[in-house]
C-alpha cells in the first residue's frame, strides 16, 4: 500500500534535510582524510553522535527507549554493515573527490529499490523501475570521467583513483543494505534504539583501529571531527524518521539530491568543478526522483476524491 500523502512529504522533507548533513559531514571528512587516519575518523564520527542523540532522546522524553530493544541481533547485523561501508565510504573520499564519490554512491538507492522489492516484499511498480533505471544511466553518464584511464596514468594516480571508486562502490552496497535493514527493524524499534544501537556498534568499531593507527588532531581538526559525529547523528535521526513514513523505494531516490550539496561543497571548499557529464548526470538522476515525487502526488489526489475503500491501481 503507498504511503498518505502527508507522510510522504513528511519522509521526503527529512530524507533531503538528511542529505544535507551528511553531504557536509563528508566535505569534513574529505578535508581530515590528509592527515587522520579513517578508523580514528569513524571513531570520532560515532562517538561523538552519541551525546547529541540522547540529549534529544531525553528532551522528548525517550531515553529509556534508546536504550531497549527486543532484537539486538537486527542491531549488531546493521551495525556490521554500517562499519564496512563507513570505512569504504571514508576511504574513498581520501582517493577521489567529493562529487566522484558522491556520483557512484548513486548506486545505493538503486540497488535499495532492488532490495525493497526482494527483501522487504514492497510493490515497486513500473514507474518506479522506469525511474530507477533513468537514475542509472545518470549514474553512467557521471561516472564517464572516471574512467578515463589515460587521464589518470598521466598523473600517476591510476591506483588511487582505481581503489576510490572500488571502495565508494562497496559502500554504496553496504549503504543499501543498512537502509533495508532499517526498514526491518523499524516494524519492531523506536528511533530512538535503531540510532543509538547504530553509533554505539560502530563507535566500537573504530575504536578497535585506535591502537594501531592515530593522528593526534589540533584544535582545527578536533572541531572538525567532533562536527562529523553532531552532523552524522543528527543526520541519521532524520533519516530513520524518514523510512518510518514511507517505502524505501518511493524515497531512495531523493538520495540524488546529496549530488547538488557534492557539488557546492566541492566547489567552495576544495575547488573541484567536475566535467560537464557529471552535471548531465547530475541533471538526469534528479529528473528521476522528482518524477517519483510527482507521481506520488498524482496518485494521492486521485485517491482522495474517491473516498476510502477505494483504491487506484500503482504503476
Amino acid at each position: 500500500m503507498a504511503a498518505a500523502p502527508s507522510k510522504l512529504y513528511t519522509a521526503i522533507g527529512l530524507k533531503l534535510i538528511s542529505a544535507l548533513l551528511f553531504a557536509t559531514m563528508w566535505a569534513l571528512v574529505r578535508r581530515l582524510s590528509d592527515t587522520t587516519p579513517v578508523g580514528e575518523i569513524v571513531f570520532f564520527r560515532s562517538a561523538c553522535a552519541i551525546p547529541p542523540v540522547l540529549l534529544i532522546y531525553a528532551l522528548r522524553g525517550e531515553l529509556m527507549q534508546a536504550l531497549r530493544t527486543s532484537r539486538p541481533l537486527g542491531h549488531a547485523g546493521r551495525g556490521v554493515l554500517a562499519i564496512l561501508g563507513m570505512f569504504t565510504n571514508f576511504a574513498a573520499l581520501g582517493r577521489l573527490a567529493l562529487a566522484d564519490v558522491t556520483a557512484i554512491t548513486f548506486a545505493s538507492p538503486l540497488i535499495t529499490v532492488a532490495l525493497a522489492a526482494f527483501v522487504l516484499k514492497e510493490r515497486v511498480r513500473l514507474f518506479r523501475w522506469s525511474a530507477v533505471v533513468v537514475g542509472f544511466v545518470g549514474v553512467i553518464v557521471m561516472l564517464i570521467p572516471n574512467m578515463n584511464v589515460e587521464h589518470y596514468s598521466a598523473a600517476g594516480i591510476a591506483g588511487v583513483a582505481a581503489a576510490g571508486s572500488i571502495l565508494a562502490l562497496i559502500s554504496a552496497v553496504c549503504s543499501a543494505g543498512t537502509v533495508i535493514q532499517t526498514r526491518r527493524l523499524t516494524q519492531s524499534e523506536t528511533t530512538s534504539s535503531i540510532v543509538f544501537y547504530f553509533s554505539l556498534i560502530t563507535t566500537i568499531g573504530g575504536a578497535v583501529t585506535l591502537p594501531f593507527a592515530w593522528h593526534t588532531p589540533n584544535s582545527i581538526e578536533l572541531l572538525m571531527l567532533v562536527s562529523t559525529g553532531v552532523l552524522g547523528g543528527l543526520g541519521h535521526i532524520l533519516l530513520t524518521e524518514s523510512y518510518r513514513h514511507a517505502p524505501a523505494s518511493v524515497i531512495a531516490p531523493f538520495d540524488y539530491t546529496a549530488m547538488l550539496w557534492a557539488l557546492l561543497l566541492g566547489y567552495w571548499v576544495f575547488g573541484e568543478l567536475p566535467s560537464t557529464l557529471v552535471y548531465v548526470g547530475a541533471a538526469i538522476v534528479a529528473a528521476a526522483g522528482l518524477a517519483v515525487l510527482f507521481r506520488e502526488r498524482w496518485l494521492g489526489l486521485r485517491r482522495a476524491p474517491e473516498g476510502e475503500g477505494t483504491r487506484t491501481p500503482e504503476i
